[in-house]
């Protein structure tokens, strides 16, 4: 891990960034693992899409974006995409089950 202020070429850059997203994927691998285990206790599909639950969480990362000096929209807009996409492909796993 090189830290960007001693990155010296936008090679060094590119690959910095590259090795991130690669973590953020497995991270996000790791999180839809979750996503489908919790089908197993939802009971219904309104249980499944939760949109209370949708809208409380993406408050909390929209105030995690802020802390850490983010853009709060563009955070939000992010999980509000990837959690319709779980919640889509959770349905799925629900319906199986």
């Amino acid at each position: 891990m090189k830290h960007p202020d001693r990155c010296e070429n936008m090679t060094e850059i590119r690959a910095e960034i590259d090795r991130l997203d690669r973590q953020v994927i497995a991270l996000l691998g790791q999180r839809f693992e979750y996503v489908k285990a919790a089908s197993q206790f939802k009971t219904s599909e309104m249980a499944v899409r939760a949109p209370e639950r949708l809208e409380a969480m993406l408050e909390e990362r929209r105030a995690w974006a802020e802390e850490e000096g983010l853009n709060a929209d563009a955070i939000a807009k992010m999980y509000r995409d990837l959690v319709e996409s779980f919640i889509e492909e959770e349905m799925k796993h629900w319906r199986q089950s």
